[in-house]
């Protein structure tokens, strides 16, 4: 999902309903979705919306009817108040969307069998039912419309009151044409209610596979640097006396890791600052494996490089083999306890095979640590595998197979 980096002092500090809100105004250059946000009125509109319309129907019709019949003080201060409660008690349909359903409907009741003429429709009734329905209360509703309009049909007669069939029936069309609304309404805000959650999910899973990725880089990178440093600082310390110029060679080998580990690192922090994928350690391919072996080697430990590839394969996969050979030599150095390693790579079908033998006494606890989850991580992700197995050395074989034109 692309989305346009904001100004950060007008970044989001919550969300309502999906839509990043800022200092109460929503952020329209994102949303969960992605998608360009539409006009949403604000929450305080949605709730008195239907309260004043309801209100400016119902109120003057039943005013009317009372000026122009004149029931009595008594009656037609009944139907004035009956005409109101009703659309004031949808203020409470947010928070108590059943009761709040039910008392609109006995409101409705009273006022269609005091008021004579064929005025409007009771609109607070249609508003409460599509919220109640909408809110889940839909038990509620079916109970309170049903029970109300059954006792309007058998009360009406009792007070006088003949009603045409057509309008009987239009009533009920209209009734149940609510029900049809809030149904829809509530299967649209559960929809969104999905894709706001599936939203947050990818969002959530990108960011640890990003997480991930950047573990297994600066794990790679810090983690072999350090053991190559301690294993040439340990051959200069014990050379600097009896051989000089090999301890002067340690130390240029420590100054030309650290140099090169920090600029793995610094590209990998470059990806975190910038926007999209920016590539990681540009020198991270198979032709830097010599420089890689040369680095590993000490007077008491020999790293070999057998290179049986006519071409090299993709970028991915050159990337993906160079941090496994990387990582398998690390171990080496740091459990195998060896005094040599060789590395191969050949191509067998559609697939690049690279080995690591070693001929040390194992790594048996390093197959459960960050280093080899690391190593599988990244074949995985290429479609490929890794292999911890014994090696014909003694040692330890690590076997990568690794899709040739897989890509990142």
């Amino acid at each position: 999902m692309s989305v346009r980096r904001a100004d950060p002092g007008r970044m989001p500090r919550r969300y309502d309903r999906g839509v990043p809100v800022t200092d109460g105004r929503p952020h329209w250059e994102a949303r969960w979705d992605g998608r360009p946000d539409r006009f949403r009125p604000p929450p305080g509109a949605v709730l008195w919306i239907p309260v004043v319309i309801s209100l400016l129907v119902q109120v003057p019709a039943a005013m009317s009817s009372v000026f122009w019949h004149r029931p009595g003080v008594a009656a037609g201060l009944a139907q004035i108040a009956l005409a109101a409660v009703g659309p004031i008690a949808l203020l409470a349909s947010r928070r108590y969307p059943g009761p709040t359903v039910a008392f609109v409907a006995a409101a409705a009741l009273g006022y269609l069998l005091l008021v004579r003429d064929d005025g409007p429709p009771y609109l607070a009734l249609a508003f409460a039912i599509v919220l109640a329905v909408a809110r889940r209360a839909l038990v509620w509703a079916v109970v309170s419309v049903v029970i109300a309009w059954v006792a309007a049909m058998v009360f009406a007669p009792m007070v006088g009151l003949a009603w045409h069939p057509f309008r009987i029936a239009l009533v009920t069309l209209g009734l149940a044409a609510c029900f049809g609304i809030g149904a829809l309404v509530r299967v649209r805000r559960d929809r969104a209610a999905e894709l706001q959650a599936a939203a947050i999910r990818r969002r959530r899973t990108a960011e640890e596979r990003e997480r991930m990725r950047i573990a297994r880089e600066l794990h790679d990178v810090i983690g072999h640097a350090l053991s190559q440093i301690n294993v040439q600082a340990s051959v200069g310390l014990h050379l600097m006396d009896r051989d000089p110029e090999q301890a002067r060679t340690a130390l240029g080998s420590i100054k030309e890791t650290s140099k090169t580990a920090l600029e793995e690192v610094r590209s990998v922090l470059g990806v975190i600052r910038s926007e999209g994928d920016a590539p990681l350690a540009p020198q991270a391919e198979l032709a830097e494996l010599p420089r890689l072996l040369a680095g590993v080697r000490s007077p008491g430990f020999e790293a070999e490089l057998v290179d049986r590839l006519a071409e090299p394969p993709g970028r991915a996969v050159q990337f993906a083999a160079y941090r496994i050979v990387q990582e398998a030599l690390t171990n080496v150095v740091r459990h195998a306890d060896a005094t040599r390693a060789i590395v191969a790579l050949e191509r067998l079908d559609d697939e690049l095979l690279v080995t690591v033998d070693d001929d040390g006494r194992g790594s048996r606890g390093a197959e459960e640590g960050t280093g080899i989850l690391g190593m599988r991580e990244r074949a995985a992700l290429l479609g490929g595998s890794v292999e911890i197995s014994a090696s014909p050395r003694g040692g330890t074989r690590v076997t990568a197979r690794l899709p040739w034109g897989a890509t990142a």
